[in-house]
């Protein structure tokens, strides 16, 4: 009788229970490194907007209204009061979306500082504690 070459149920079963032993510690900090780099690149991005809003002011004297937002960095506002020296092509290219596809936030007056802009995190609402709370540019990561 020829034998054949093959594996037996209990070399299956232990090759299982070596991934199923990988997988509960690999994939848990795998994870948390993802919303780690969304904060991350969500504070990132407040910063370059931030630099665009301050561009923005040292060109015109003021910040965007609250009513010509955000969008004010990226095409010339059509609402008053309109800008002295507004930049050829912007003060940002594009304006980016959160990393968890949300707009950023701007207030004008701000609560933390003279403006404001910010990510409501990974949640997209309002409060929440780590990576569902606001990413600002008052906040530090």
């Amino acid at each position: 009788m020829k034998h054949r070459g093959g594996f037996t149920l209990i070399e299956i079963m232990v090759v299982v229970v070596i991934i199923g032993i990988l997988a509960v510690l690999v994939v848990p900090n795998l994870m948390g490194r993802v919303d780690e780099a969304r904060a991350v690149a969500a504070k990132q991005d407040v910063m370059s907007i931030r630099q665009g809003l301050k561009l923005y002011k040292l060109d015109n004297g003021i910040f965007p209204t609250q009513e010509q937002g955000l969008e004010a960095l990226s095409a010339k506002p059509d609402k008053e009061p309109f800008p002295k020296r507004w930049k050829t092509g912007g003060y940002l290219e594009i304006l980016p979306k959160d990393p968890w596809g949300n707009q950023y936030q701007y207030l004008n007056p701000g609560q933390h500082g003279e403006v404001d802009v910010f990510s409501y995190g990974a949640d997209g609402q309002p409060g929440g504690e780590g990576f569902e709370a606001e990413i600002g540019s008052w906040t530090s990561l």
